[in-house]
């Protein structure tokens, strides 16, 4: 599986960051809404349609907040998907010293890169979706 998009769910009532990671099987041909404006801030791009989608998995987390693509004042997502820059990737801003392991995600990580650096900071993801079994929220 591979990292086509990461969507921020929100802040919770406890103050930690909630995201959506969305995998599919392959990156050929994903597109989403919104994907070509630039920049993507502009556009509020849109997660992929749902016959890209083949697993999603959800952190909740107060350790880290991520800037995400989409957000981007200078990027498109299509941007990502060229490797230009990250879908997403560690907000060190509010931090004191550079943290040692910084996160970043890129469009095609592999799942279990993404599913190992998220163990580094003690975060498991919880998936939410898999095409082969139909998890459900």
């Amino acid at each position: 599986m591979k990292l086509i998009y990461i969507r921020r769910i929100g802040e919770l009532w406890d103050g930690k960051f909630s995201y959506e990671f969305i995998f599919a099987k392959s990156v050929e041909g994903v597109d989403g809404e919104g994907w070509d404006d630039y920049p993507a801030s502009g556009g509020n791009p849109e997660p992929p349609e749902s016959g890209y989608i083949d697993k999603v998995g959800r952190i909740e987390t107060d350790a880290f907040n991520l800037t995400l693509i989409q957000n981007s004042d200078t990027f498109a997502v299509w941007d990502a998907v060229d490797g230009v820059v990250g879908l997403a990737w560690e907000d060190i801003t509010e931090l004191e010293t550079y943290p040692e392991n910084r996160l970043k995600f890129f469009y095609g990580d592999d799942m279990q890169s993404v599913v190992d650096q998220l163990y580094e900071k003690d975060i498991m993801i919880d998936w939410k979706y898999d095409s082969k079994n139909e998890l459900q929220y």
